[in-house]
């Protein structure tokens, strides 16, 4: 008999951010997170409980210019708070890794209920539409692989990186074949180590320049939020300090091939479900109802939401129909990808405050 783990994804989530190399969590416990922070402050060989959120993303902040690669998690109660910064370590280029297990809003909603809520903010969440590489979890497999992958992009693109859960997905205890654990690479932190005066934002060919921690006894290291250009001298809209910011959005879009992670199962079908987070798994079990019925369908999980990989419209456009689950109001995801008219032939599932059923999912393909 083969041995199995029963686990929830908080641990895997903190294990394989650990192993790929992230050695720094600093926290203010928030439900649906506070697993999160828990197995952390086991884990971590540096663990700092912050006295609120804002402290929490400057600190981090800090730790990353020192060389650090720091984790926290949250909701979005503390996102809100966070959301300045997110901006600020954006603009300095400072890699971090921030893990949102979504719950019910509005507002504080409810701690203790699920949602896929906070999608439209993610998609928006930088001043001037400058995208953030999100990844979302669906299963135990990427509670593991996603986990050191946002690590390793915080790291090569030198900027935050959002590990995206919801409540049933990190909370959810269960049955665990190890064989998903698969051996997981450190990262290889790449630090400037020339000799030239360093320019802390010269990019190289990939459209990232490499760090320098603050401190270094050979170089200054200079780094701002504020408009600067390749030296980090503030400048108002100088040509080059304007194409210093427009890299900052290159250099996530102009890379997202590395980092495009999807389940595709296509049937030959003219019907696509597509789900994500926790409603991936109620996808599979409608995808396989439909089957057993005779009904052709295919599946896609997107894992990178943003930004949104060119790929998926190359997919999803060879589908007459496509039914988008999701468990929020509006079908934000759906709305992202076709817009608010939609398309022929895009259909959405939603729900608030509750699972969406994969007999649901199966109503609206066969509608």
């Amino acid at each position: 008999m083969s041995e199995r783990y029963f686990i929830d994804n908080s641990r895997l989530i903190i294990e394989a951010t650990a192993r790929a190399g992230a050695d720094v969590f600093i926290g203010y416990p928030i439900t649906p997170a506070n697993l999160l922070y828990l197995y952390a402050s086991q884990r971590f060989p540096v663990v700092l409980p912050a006295p609120d959120e804002i402290t929490t993303l400057q600190w981090m902040a800090g730790y990353a210019a020192a060389g650090k690669l720091p984790v926290t998690a949250t909701s979005y109660p503390g996102l809100a708070l966070m959301i300045e910064s997110i901006g600020m370590s954006h603009m300095m280029e400072l890699p971090m890794v921030i893990i949102l297990a979504q719950r019910l809003g509005p507002a504080t909603g409810t701690a203790t209920g699920g949602a896929t809520g906070d999608i439209s903010l993610l998609h928006g969440i930088n001043s001037g539409g400058y995208p953030i590489p999100t990844l979302c979890i669906s299963d135990p497999r990427d509670a593991w692989e996603l986990s050191a992958k946002a690590v390793h992009i915080a790291d090569h693109l030198r900027c935050p990186v959002i590990l995206l859960a919801s409540k049933e997905t990190v909370m959810t205890v269960q049955d665990v074949d190890p064989a998903v654990m698969t051996p997981i690479e450190p990262v290889r932190r790449r630090f400037y180590t020339g000799d030239a005066p360093y320019r802390p934002y010269e990019p190289e060919s990939d459209g990232v320049p490499p760090l320098l921690p603050v401190g270094d006894t050979r170089h200054q290291v200079r780094i701002t939020a504020s408009t600067h250009d390749r030296s980090a001298a503030l400048q108002h809209s100088t040509p080059e300090a304007l194409a210093n910011s427009r890299r900052l959005a290159e250099k996530v879009e102009k890379n997202v091939g590395d980092y495009t992670l999807f389940d595709w199962d296509d049937d030959a079908a003219d019907t696509v479900v597509v789900a994500y987070d926790v409603t991936a798994a109620a996808a599979r079990e409608a995808v396989a109802l439909l089957r057993a019925g005779g009904r052709k369908a295919s599946l896609f999980i997107p894992k990178t939401l943003f930004p949104v990989p060119p790929k998926y419209f190359e997919i999803l456009g060879r589908y007459k129909k496509v039914v988008i689950a999701e468990e929020n109001l509006q079908g934000q995801y759906r709305e992202i990808l076709f817009g608010k008219r939609g398309r022929d032939g895009v259909r959405g599932v939603t729900a608030v405050g509750r699972l969406i059923t994969p007999e649901e999912i199966a109503a609206e393909v066969r509608s």
